[in-house]
C-alpha cells in the first residue's frame, strides 16, 4: 500500500529509518518536526518541515509545532464529507493518510528523579493532540505510536488494522496522562481513579489452567517484581507471582537479616537474626512440612552455605538482592527452581493496594507499619524485656501478612506456630498452638500475637492451657474488660496495641 502523505514526529527513533525511507523512496511526502526532521534528513530522507505547511515557525523552544489548524484539518477532515472538502480547498490544506508519533518520555524522566520544573518539559501536548486526531480518523488514517507496528504497516493496512492501531493510540495517551496526573497529585484523593499498567508478559495460564492471565506493571509505582532478573528457571506463573508478592511484602517489614517462606499467599516460616545463614535455617525449620514447594525471600547475599540449605528441599522460587557465583552453581543442579535476583528488593514497598470487586475496585494505602508506636501500647502485667519486645514487633508484622483470622506464636525472633484464614479466632489460636507444640515444644518463652481483638475470653483460656504467658492484641472488643480480667486471673501478660491488622 502506498501512503500519499505522512506526519512524522517521534521521541523514540528506533526503527524509524527502516520504516520511513522505503515509503519516501516510493513517493510518500514526509512532513516532520524539529529533531525528527533533522534525524530523517541526516539519513537521506527528503522532509517537508511542518512550518512550511503551517506558514508559522516552531516557537517557544519547540512547545508549539503541530498545534495548528492546517495540521489538524488534514487529520480530522472526514472522507467523502462535502463541507469538509470545501474547507480543505478554501484553505489549501492537504490531508494525511499516515501519522507516526510517540511521546516525550515522561515516565522515564520520572524514574530519573528529575525536578518538577524539568519534568514539566517532558509533558507532551502536541503529540497526544495529533495522535488522537489521527486515531479519530482511523477510517482513512493509519496511525502508529509503537515502533513494533512499523513492519506490519509497511505492508499496508485495512480498516480493521487501522481501528486496532487507533485503539492502541487511545490506550497510549490515556496511560501517559495517568502517569502525569499520578505524579502531580495523590491519585487517591479525587473522584476518579485509574490503574495504569504496561504489559510485562502474557502468562501461561491463570490461577488454574483453564484461566487466561496477563502480567502488567503499575506505572504509579516506581518499583516492582518485573524489575527482578530471572537467573534460572522457567517463566513465572500467575501463582508464583502472587506468592512472590506475599513473600516480598512480608520481608520488607524487617530491617534485620531476614528470611521469609510463603505458601499459598500465607507466610509459613519467618526468622530474623544477625547471621543470615542461621536465619535461613530458622525460617526453614519454623514449619518444615509447609515450606515444601514454597517460595523463599532473603534480604541479603545468598552465598554457597545458604544455597546448600535451600537446595535440600523442593522450592518453587528463591528471590534475593544478590547471589554469589558459588550459590548459583549449587542452584544450577536444581533446574526446576526459579532463582530471581532483585537488587531493589527492599526498596519496592507498595504505597497503595488495589483489589477488584464486582463492578469496581477498592483502593487503600498499604499497611506498612510506618507509624507503629510502642508509646500507644497498653500493658497489662509485666513490661516486656528487649527480647520479648523484639518478638512482639516481629509477631505484629507477621500477623499483618497472614489471612485473617490470624495468630502468630513467636520466640527468639522465629515463627513457631501460625494460624490463619480461620472464620473464628478460637480455631486460629488452636491451629497456631498445635503447630508450635508439634515442631517447637521445647521453646517456652513465647508470645502469641493476634491480628484483631479477642471477642471472648475463651481464647485466653486456651493460651493459658497451652502454657503461653504473653499475649498481644489490639483491643477494641466490647468485652475487653472480661478478656483482660481473664488474663490477670491466669497470670498472662497482655499488650494492647490499639491497632488492628486485618488482612483479606
Amino acid at each position: 500500500m502506498k501512503y500519499n502523505r505522512a506526519l512524522v514526529s517521534v521521541s523514540d527513533k528506533s526503527g524509524l529509518i527502516e520504516f520511513i525511507k522505503p515509503l519516501a523512496d516510493e513517493g510518500t511526502s514526509i512532513v516532520s518536526t524539529g529533531g525528527t526532521a533533522k534525524y530523517l534528513r541526516d539519513h537521506g530522507v527528503a522532509v517537508v518541515d511542518v512550518s512550511e505547511v503551517t506558514d508559522f515557525p516552531e516557537v517557544m523552544d519547540g512547545r508549539v509545532k503541530t498545534l495548528h489548524p492546517k495540521v489538524h484539518m488534514g487529520l480530522l477532515a472526514r472522507l467523502g464529507h462535502v463541507e469538509d472538502q470545501k474547507t480543505l480547498d478554501q484553505f489549501k490544506v492537504n490531508v494525511f493518510d499516515l501519522v507516526v508519533g510517540n511521546l516525550y518520555p515522561f515516565e522515564s524522566a520520572k524514574k530519573e528523579n528529575k525536578s518538577e520544573s524539568e519534568l514539566i518539559e517532558y509533558i507532551d501536548i502536541g503529540g497526544p493532540s495529533f495522535l488522537r486526531a489521527a486515531a479519530k480518523s482511523f477510517e482513512r488514517i493509519t496511525v502508529i505510536c509503537d515502533p513494533n507496528d512499523y513492519e506490519a504497516a509497511l505492508k499496508g493496512s485495512d480498516v480493521k488494522m487501522r481501528k486496532c492501531l487507533a485503539a492502541k493510540v487511545f490506550r497510549h495517551t490515556a496511560h501517559y496522562d495517568l502517569v502525569i496526573a499520578g505524579t502531580l497529585d495523590d491519585p487517591l484523593t479525587h473522584s476518579q481513579f485509574s490503574a495504569g499498567g504496561r504489559l510485562v508478559s502474557e502468562l501461561r495460564y491463570g490461577e488454574n489452567p483453564h484461566q487466561k492471565a496477563y502480567w502488567y506493571s503499575n506505572s504509579l509505582q516506581s518499583h516492582g517484581i518485573h524489575q527482578a532478573q530471572i537467573i534460572q528457571g522457567k517463566q513465572l506463573s500467575y501463582n508464583n507471582l502472587l506468592d512472590l508478592d506475599a513473600t516480598i511484602s512480608t520481608l520488607q517489614l524487617f530491617s534485620k537479616p531476614s528470611c521469609v517462606a510463603v505458601k499459598h499467599l500465607n507466610p509459613c516460616g519467618v526468622a530474623l537474626g544477625e547471621d543470615l545463614t542461621e536465619v535461613v535455617e530458622k525460617a526453614l525449620a519454623a514449619d518444615p512440612v509447609s515450606v515444601f514447594g514454597g517460595i523463599i525471600a532473603v534480604n541479603g547475599l545468598v552465598d554457597e552455605k545458604i544455597a546448600v540449605l535451600l537446595s535440600k528441599i523442593f522450592l518453587e522460587c528463591v528471590v534475593a538482592p544478590d547471589f554469589s557465583q558459588e550459590a548459583l552453581e549449587v542452584f544450577s543442579r536444581k533446574q526446576n527452581m526459579r532463582v530471581l535476583k532483585w537488587p531493589g528488593l527492599m526498596k519496592s514497598k507498595d504505597q497503595y493496594q488495589l483489589k477488584s470487586i464486582l463492578g469496581g475496585y477498592l483502593v487503600q494505602t498499604a499497611d506498612n507499619f510506618d507509624q507503629e508506636m510502642k508509646s500507644d501500647w497498653k500493658i497489662i502485667g509485666l513490661d516486656p524485656d528487649q527480647q520479648m519486645e523484639n518478638n512482639i514487633n516481629m509477631g505484629l508484622r507477621v500477623c499483618s501478612r497472614l489471612k485473617s483470622n490470624a495468630i502468630a506464636i513467636v520466640g527468639r525472633e522465629q515463627t513457631l506456630g501460625l494460624g490463619m484464614g480461620q472464620v473464628n479466632r478460637v480455631d486460629a489460636v488452636e491451629q497456631a498452638v498445635q503447630r508450635w507444640q508439634k515442631f517447637h515444644a521445647d521453646q517456652k518463652n513465647v508470645v502469641l500475637v493476634s491480628d484483631a481483638f479477642f471477642p471472648f475470653a475463651d481464647s485466653i483460656e486456651l493460651c493459658a492451657k497451652a502454657g503461653i504467658q504473653w499475649v498481644v492484641q489490639p483491643g477494641g472488643s466490647v468485652k475487653d474488660d472480661e478478656v483482660i480480667q481473664k488474663a490477670r486471673e491466669l497470670n498472662i501478660n497482655m499488650v494492647l496495641t490499639g491497632k488492628r491488622h486485618f488482612y483479606h
